[in-house]
């Protein structure tokens, strides 16, 4: 199990918070140590999906370098499956079977 990483700022500030709302509040201190605790757990989360946010998106591949992709192809004459798993652009072009371009199959997830 992972140890929790508190800062010392941010546990005092973490129990000046639970004081003044213990102060104001006269709730049982279980009850302002629940919300202290579920404060610090939201502000987390939340801190967690602005950083996730602020990332920049990694740069393409080369040209010529083979994408990783998971796309199903369907000949609409025949019926045959092909499932595609790597291509060199994102959107590759449709493979031909039996004199026609394969259709797209949406995936169901």
């Amino acid at each position: 199990m992972r140890r929790l990483n508190v800062s010392w700022r941010t546990f005092v500030t973490l129990v000046g918070a639970g004081v003044v709302a213990w102060w104001l509040t006269r709730a049982s201190v279980v009850s302002v140590m629940l919300a202290v605790v579920a404060m610090w757990l939201i502000f987390r989360a939340g801190f967690a999906v602005l950083r996730s946010l602020a990332t920049p998106i990694p740069p393409p591949p080369p040209p010529g370098e083979l994408r990783k992709v998971k796309i199903m192809f369907r000949c609409s004459v025949c019926g045959t499956e092909v499932r595609m798993t790597s291509a060199n652009d994102e959107v590759p072009t449709p493979p031909r079977h039996c004199q026609e371009d394969m259709d797209l199959v949406a995936p169901i997830e």
